[in-house]
């Protein structure tokens, strides 16, 4: 588990981060996002040790960071953006390096080799890391992150360099590795986030601005609680059947494409997910739903509402759980 408590760090005069505090819980992948000098990377920094806080608290499994940095760190396993490689080593050397260093007491041997199993590097293992494509340099650099078996996961763009099928394979790592693990992930690409993660962090101008999943984020920041769907059946019959639905506000025929065919454009009561009972129902009179979008936000427009200087409020957890 990850806990920050107003967490800030100063340069001079400038606030690079802002009296932030979130959680990470134990088994959960959590999504961290900012742009560009929005105090990111100083976070991350700082929960690894590599720089201290100014004010506030980071805790890894309860430690703090900055009181038993060596303990704190020994519960880290952590993937740079720029993987700390020794080039001139092969795989074998600096992964058994990497070991020593961080005097684990796992079986040496299997322990290794079931790192390398993980990351799919086996067949580089006697390697010189300098000749290695920049994306099993990555993977080497994943491998070192794993060494130990540590808690906590941090990892700055994991997939950088990685081949489409490469960075599918370690998405799906890391899903794998979040059932076991706390895990923090840094990315640029958005769809690698919404992919992997359980909860998104957005943080802006060093402060957090979103703590929350997608699926909450995209209900409160949307405008409206609408579908769009395009339905084949008799247009007056449909128009009454989803009308019926509990939750509906409004139902209104739109654009007719060919026969008995129609868009519609269903407004719901706010909180009210209509989809799965409406399918039931157009099913079971042998109509067809042939295409249907939401009205939410994507975890782009998300991002780009949340850093753009609209007037969006902090969107974070009450002391009850629901949405600030």
């Amino acid at each position: 588990m990850i806990e920050v408590r107003n967490l800030s760090k100063r340069y001079g005069d400038k606030k690079a981060v802002d009296g932030i505090s979130f959680r990470a819980e134990d088994g959960e992948i959590l999504g961290f996002l900012g742009p560009n000098g929005a105090g990111k990377s100083t976070t991350m920094n700082i929960l690894t040790g590599y720089i201290s806080s100014t004010d506030g608290k980071a805790l890894i499994d309860g430690i703090d960071i900055l009181e038993n940095p060596i303990k704190a760190k020994s519960k880290i396993g952590y993937l740079p953006e720029q993987p700390p490689l020794y080039l001139d080593m092969t795989v074998k050397e600096y992964l058994n390096f990497i070991y020593d260093l961080k005097k684990c007491k796992l079986p040496r041997n299997s322990h290794l080799k079931d790192i390398c199993s993980l990351v799919k590097i086996e067949h580089v293992y006697n390697r010189i890391i300098k000749n290695l494509s920049k994306g099993y340099k990555q993977r080497v650099g994943l491998a070192q992150a794993l060494v130990g078996n540590p808690n906590v996961l941090i990892l700055d763009e994991p997939t950088v360099g990685l081949d489409p099928k490469q960075i599918i394979e370690i998405r799906t790592l890391i899903k794998k590795l979040g059932k076991n693990h706390t895990v923090i992930l840094s990315s640029h690409i958005l769809s690698e986030v919404q992919a992997v993660c359980d909860k998104i962090i957005v943080i802006n101008e060093g402060k957090i601005v979103a703590d929350d999943t997608e699926d909450n984020l995209s209900r409160k920041l949307s405008a409206d609680h609408k579908l769009s769907v395009r339905i084949e059946g008799p247009k007056n019959d449909v128009v009454k059947l989803i009308k019926g639905i509990s939750g509906v506000v409004s139902c209104e025929a739109g654009l007719e494409h060919s026969d008995a065919v129609w868009d519609y454009r269903i407004e719901a009561k706010e909180g009210v997910d209509i989809r799965r009972e409406l399918f039931r129902r157009i099913a079971e009179r042998n109509w067809y739903i042939l295409e249907l979008r939401s009205s939410e936000l994507s975890l782009e427009d998300i991002f780009l509402k949340l850093t753009m200087g609209e007037a969006v409020p902090a969107l974070g957890k009450n002391s009850d759980g629901g949405l600030d």
